[in-house]
């Protein structure tokens, strides 16, 4: 089954694709370790992340596609850095949605 993803607008669908890349853990913690250094990595993540190395590939590849990374993932001698044009566009995004929803507060008013 086709997800309905077309029906939202453009913005929200922005929103779920960051939410998701930084849904898990270990991708939030990849986020963090690259932050952490002003350099390409190049294969130590793995030393980093508790994890296989194929799933730091993949949790990579998640990152790349959300546009947060850049660079090559494939295998140990990959190269990668967050992508700083994507990491400004996701900080814009969630800053605009979050702004939205924190201008319209329920407060106690709802589920006592």
């Amino acid at each position: 089954m086709l997800a309905k993803t077309s029906n939202f607008e453009a913005d929200l669908q922005d929103v779920a694709t960051f939410a998701k890349a930084l849904g898990h853990p270990a991708r939030a913690a990849i986020v963090q370790h690259l932050a952490q250094n002003e350099s390409c990595i190049c294969g130590e993540i793995v030393d980093v992340i508790p994890l296989a190395q194929a799933t730091v590939s993949r949790h990579l590849k998640t990152l790349k596609e959300a546009g947060l990374v850049k660079g090559e993932i494939d295998g140990p001698r990959s190269c990668y850095c967050l992508d700083a044009a994507g990491f400004a566009r996701f900080a814009a995004t969630m800053r605009d949605f979050l702004d939205g929803v924190e201008a319209h507060p329920i407060g106690d008013q709802c589920c006592p």
